[in-house]
């Protein structure tokens, strides 16, 4: 039962004792919060030193150029290159951790729930950049290979077409980086969409409109094609059939009737007369055979 405090000294050494009596319960979690933040900090300034130095090793900063990813940190205005900016992600990625170890001893759930949210949300960030570099890498070769084929096929805008080509790449990309990220994805799949079915409306109606008498020609053209074609037949077929009743002519003969052998009904060099019977008799046979 708590006594009751009858004078102001009283009460005012009754709060003092209670303060340093909270301080001093408090004061070990103080210490241990401070020390898990020296230590995770300094722990992460190493990894990120290290990690840096083993990218630049393997050439990472050379890869990252030709992805286009050195050009996108230069212009956010970190003094470092491609190694140093994944070696402070890492660096932060640690920190984050010793700050939710740091505040759980301290007491403080609430906070450490807070920052492990964001510790879970970092993986997604890593790889959405693993994404945009692929991505970059993908849209450099194809616009390398665009360009090509529109030179190789005598086109004067192969420029036009590389750089649109890696275009389209880099929007894809930046599509599913952002849906890894989870920021507004449903806004972002909806304006994607409606971006893709504006452009294809918009090259169908320029082909439409713009390459109406060009389509017209050459459905003239092919027309025009075939009908020579029909004809030209037609004229193959009467000449065939002209040499066909022309052959008929010739192997009737005027002086024993139309489908008379000359021999008098019998084929020359022996044989049967009509496709069946017996041999020709010998004075049947042809004066030329020696009958």
């Amino acid at each position: 039962m708590p006594t009751q405090v009858t004078e102001w000294s009283d009460a005012m050494f009754t709060s003092l004792a209670a303060a340093m009596a909270l301080l001093f319960s408090a004061l070990p979690k103080i210490l241990g919060f401070v020390l898990i933040i020296v230590a995770g900090w300094f722990i992460a300034s190493l990894i990120e030193r290290g990690l840096a130095a083993l990218l630049r090793t393997i050439k990472f900063n050379e890869l990252s150029e030709r992805a286009g990813l050195s050009d996108f940190i230069r212009k956010m205005g970190v003094n470092t290159d491609a190694a140093g900016m994944i070696g402070l992600v890492v660096k932060w990625f640690v920190r984050l951790i010793a700050l939710v170890v740091a505040f759980d001893a301290l007491g403080l759930p609430a906070v450490s729930e807070v920052l492990r949210q964001l510790l879970l949300w970092l993986p997604n960030v890593v790889v959405a950049l693993v994404v945009l570099v692929i991505g970059g890498l993908a849209a450099r070769a194809l616009g390398n290979v665009v360009r090509g084929a529109a030179t190789e096929a005598g086109l004067s805008n192969s420029n036009f077409l590389s750089k649109a080509a890696s275009v389209v790449v880099w929007a894809f990309a930046i599509v599913v980086a952002v849906n890894q990220l989870g920021i507004a994805t449903e806004l972002v799949n909806t304006l994607f969409m409606a971006i893709v079915g504006a452009v294809a409306l918009s090259l169908g109606l320029a082909f439409g409109l713009g390459g109406r008498e060009t389509a017209a020609e050459i459905v003239r053209k092919a027309y025009a094609k075939a009908q020579d074609r029909s004809g030209e037949m037609k004229q193959m077929a009467e000449k065939v059939g002209d040499r066909m009743e022309e052959g008929g002519a010739r192997r009737e003969d005027p002086s024993h009737g139309p489908g008379q052998w000359p021999t008098g009904g019998y084929p020359q060099g022996g044989g049967v007369q009509g496709g069946g019977g017996g041999p020709v008799p010998a004075d049947k046979r042809h004066d030329t055979e020696g009958g």
